[in-house]
């Protein structure tokens, strides 16, 4: 019994001294309208997060060694509160139970990153998809974002971060823009 209950300590101190996996902070920034361009339309915004991996960056560094960084953030909830604040600064209420929907699914949310002594490079792909849903149809738009950066060096933290950051950022202003989701929405999301 007393082995096993060294071992089980050896392992979890072990454990506790293992590198913690680098993460990087993803602080989507939401397109505020000035004026709102509906009354009285409502809908229920519900999001899903159908990416194949968690992570948002993958570190090669070239050593047969890919490093994976993880968001400190859930992706899912910071793209839907940015979501949330951009619609709702156009003047639409989100309510919980209303027939009208909005669906937003992140299908990609990644920066590549290949590094050597000298340089480094990054490609940012940011894929949504929105359905805008009501009982007599439904609406589906995808965005895309993507940035290609190269500097001198490794990539630091800082780097990947804001790269994913500009490019989440890029998608959000394209769906604030968007007026054909919006006239669908204005046209259909009333009541």
């Amino acid at each position: 019994m007393k082995k096993l209950v060294l071992a089980a300590s050896i392992a979890l101190l072990a454990a506790c001294s293992a590198p913690q996996q680098q993460q990087i902070s993803l602080n989507p920034t939401a397109v505020l309208s000035n004026s709102d361009i509906v009354t009285n339309s409502k809908f229920t915004l519900v999001s899903k997060d159908v990416r194949s991996a968690q992570y948002v960056a993958l570190v090669d560094s070239g050593r047969n060694n890919i490093e994976p960084v993880h968001a400190r953030q859930n992706v899912r909830i910071a793209l839907e509160n940015a979501l949330s604040s951009q619609f709702d600064s156009q003047g639409f209420t989100i309510t919980v139970n209303s027939e009208n929907m909005l669906t937003l699914e992140i299908q990609e949310a990644l920066v590549t990153v290949t590094h050597t002594i000298m340089e480094n490079e990054m490609n940012g792909k940011v894929l949504l998809q929105l359905t805008a849903e009501t009982p007599k149809g439904k609406l589906v738009k995808s965005y895309t974002g993507t940035a290609k950066r190269t500097g001198a060096l490794s990539a630091s933290n800082e780097d990947i971060e804001q790269v994913l950051n500009d490019v989440v950022n890029l998608v959000l202003k394209e769906i604030a823009a968007d007026t054909e989701l919006q006239n669908y929405m204005k046209e259909r999301f009333n009541g």
